[in-house]
């Protein structure tokens, strides 16, 4: 059958849309990274990715419509290279990696830095990371994005240094992932991922998309910086405790 039918797997997909969604209009950046673990607790990781990219470019293209005001140019023309890089890296060591293996290093690295901001917050007058730390993360983001959508931690790592707005810092960052995601189609297919069932399913996930932009959108425009960023780190760091139990559990 061209679709999935389990009850069990839209339990699950549901909400991890409706988080996306959240995610990628500002409100409770970070948290978007669970959604292929909590939809992999019904399907595979690499059905979850695929199912999930028709619903990843409709929010973009959302995201970038409600923002399209609210864009750093010059830090997205340095970001959009390196992201193109770590898709390039990803598609071609996709077969031999073991996703449980990337889950877990993304987990770790976005705990440490989580730890590395609250044990040495950084003062008013500290400069924003270097450009070739910049770059690392980046190609980081774009390969950890390409593996399983979690290409929020790395790039936040870089970016929420510089002390953005929250919805400057949402319209650069819902730029960047459009073209990192659109990047994303060809090798996808190539690899086999975008079949009848996968997309059919996603077309059925599709409608609960908008929703979880807008309701994001509307807190975004609201929120206060202090509470915008305590919600990143608290999405970082929910996203990184799932990323390694799913690379240390037994399956």
């Amino acid at each position: 059958m061209p679709l999935i039918t389990d009850p069990h797997f839209y339990f699950v997909a549901i909400p991890a849309v409706l988080l996306l969604g959240m995610s990628k209009s500002g409100f409770g950046a970070g948290f978007g990274s669970l959604a292929v673990p909590m939809m992999a607790l019904a399907v595979t990781v690499p059905q979850a990715a695929a199912i999930l990219m028709p619903v990843l470019l409709l929010m973009d293209l959302l995201g970038m419509a409600a923002f399209r005001k609210n864009v750093d140019p010059h830090l997205l023309m340095f970001l959009i290279p390196w992201g193109l890089a770590g898709i390039v890296i990803g598609a071609l060591l996709f077969k031999v990696l073991d996703a449980r293996l990337v889950a877990g290093i993304v987990g770790v690295f976005t705990l440490l830095f989580l730890a590395q901001r609250l044990l040495f917050p950084p003062r008013a007058d500290s400069a924003p990371p270097p450009r070739w730390v910049g770059a690392i993360l980046t190609v980081t983001s774009g390969f950890t994005s390409f593996i399983a959508h979690a290409g929020g931690p790395p790039i936040n790592a870089y970016v929420i240094p510089m002390r953005l707005s929250p919805v400057l810092f949402t319209g650069t960052m819902a730029f960047f992932f459009f073209f990192v995601n659109l990047a994303k189609w060809i090798p996808y297919a190539w690899l086999g991922l975008l079949d009848l069932r996968n997309m059919t399913t996603s077309l059925a996930l599709l409608p609960f998309a908008p929703i979880g932009v807008w309701v994001g959108v509307r807190i975004a425009h609201r929120i206060q910086p202090v509470w915008f960023y305590r919600l990143v780190y608290s999405g970082m760091f929910l996203t990184g405790c799932k990323l390694v139990w799913d690379a240390v559990a037994i399956p």
